[in-house]
């Protein structure tokens, strides 16, 4: 190999660590906003998005790295975490929030997989199918967010005992706010994948 192509390779391998990087920062961002909610020890937080977001525009497998990165730097014990909930560092994903957490890496190989395949922004005069790539984009995020629910519903079912009383404090509350994610990240990630993805 060409000094010349190992440097290309090294700064191709750094942007990806760079973007590695800068998701776990988004998440731990988006923890810091964060509503209680009578009734539930969930708060209503951005962090769902924000998942969603980094496992989209980087792809399946920096995504889920990303979202390996920002866990291991919660229970490291750094401010990471949303801060209306009283566990700290590595005890957080013992707690009620802790199954929502740990479901982060694979909601973001979930919805990176799936928005693969959109297609390069075209040059003019071309057409595409973009009604696929945004049936393709709402179903990966509608994924992501299935399994954020669900690894959420395990956790509180175990702390439960109750899966009524667990999808009442970690499901239905947050319903209409899913709704509203959807309908912002699909346009976004139909936008900005393909540009993003191309420089990874």
């Amino acid at each position: 190999m060409t000094g010349l192509a190992l440097g290309v390779r090294r700064a191709a391998w750094g942007v990806r660590a760079l973007a590695v990087v800068l998701g776990a920062v988004l998440v731990a961002l988006a923890a810091q906003v964060s509503v209680p909610l009578p009734g539930t020890p969930v708060p209503m937080t951005l962090q769902p998005m924000a998942v969603l977001l980094v496992g989209g525009l980087l792809g399946p497998r920096l995504g889920a790295f990303s979202m390996i990165l920002y866990l291991a730097m919660g229970a490291a014990g750094l401010p990471v975490f949303t801060p209306t909930v009283p566990l700290v560092g590595i005890a957080r994903l013992f707690g009620p929030t802790g199954g929502y957490l740990l479901a982060y890496p694979i909601a973001a190989f979930a919805v990176g997989w799936l928005t693969q395949p959109v297609v390069p922004p075209l040059r003019s005069g071309e057409r595409g199918s973009g009604g696929e790539d945004w049936v393709r984009v709402a179903l990966g995020v509608f994924l992501g967010l299935v399994l954020i629910h669900l690894g959420g519903l395990a956790q509180l079912l175990i702390l439960t005992g109750n899966l009524s009383a667990a999808a009442r404090f970690g499901t239905v509350p947050f319903l209409l706010g899913d709704l509203l994610k959807i309908a912002v990240l699909v346009p976004v990630l139909v936008t900005l994948t393909p540009t993003i993805r191309a420089r990874l």
